[in-house]
């Protein structure tokens, strides 16, 4: 089973929209994908609940009383959306159980200033040093031709980090949310410019 991470020690950094994305697609690729949240709200279950059933379906935890939420027998694929300020034992916690790590990051200085003790936290952890979880970083709500996003690629080339693209700031997001639908459920020719800003996440998700 793969399994992967969405972190990122800020509120607001854009985890759940790459969270559900990343479920629709997979879903659509024929793959079990559940999409688990790792603060105890399970605030991706109201998305869950919202999803149309005519679309690929995405799961949620097996929960149990008294038992640890597990993922449905049969998924293959796990998309985790962590809470803000993960850190120490829960940090560890999940990446003994994922693969690989997405950190979404916001142009801005204090959204950068954020991210930097977490990239540390990181880089000291076991799996990441010896290279059994691989992290990689998204652009989230930027324009790939303005200072802001030079500035964001200049802070995160310190943590030898790799980039993978910049996610436009898109209110297609913002509607689809509320409708349990991700740009992945949306006819690809209308959308290819968020398609294609979307494609090297896919690819490194894949390789």
């Amino acid at each position: 089973m793969q399994t992967i991470l969405i972190a990122n020690p800020k509120g607001g950094s854009g985890k759940s929209t790459l969270a559900t994305n990343l479920a629709g697609y997979f879903a659509w690729q024929g793959e079990q994908v559940m999409l688990g949240d790792l603060d105890r709200q399970q605030t991706s279950r109201h998305w869950l609940r919202l999803r149309p059933d005519n679309f690929p379906a995405v799961t949620g935890w097996d929960l149990k009383d008294r038992e640890p939420a597990r993922p449905p027998k049969g998924t293959t694929v796990a998309v985790l959306d962590s809470p803000a300020g993960l850190h120490g034992k829960k940090l560890d916690q999940a990446l003994k159980v994922s693969n690989r790590v997405l950190v979404p990051v916001r142009a801005g200085f204090f959204d950068m200033w954020a991210s930097e003790d977490f990239f540390r936290q990181l880089a000291e952890e076991k799996a990441v040093r010896k290279g059994e979880v691989k992290i990689a970083v998204v652009g989230m709500c930027v324009n790939p031709r303005t200072r802001s996003a030079q500035e964001l690629d200049e802070f995160l080339s310190r943590f030898e980090l790799p980039v993978l693209t910049h996610l436009r700031e898109a209110q297609l997001y913002v509607q689809l949310q509320p409708k349990g639908l991700t740009l992945f459920d949306l006819p690809r020719p209308r959308n290819q410019r968020d398609y294609a800003e979307w494609q090297p996440i896919i690819d490194w998700l894949t390789a």
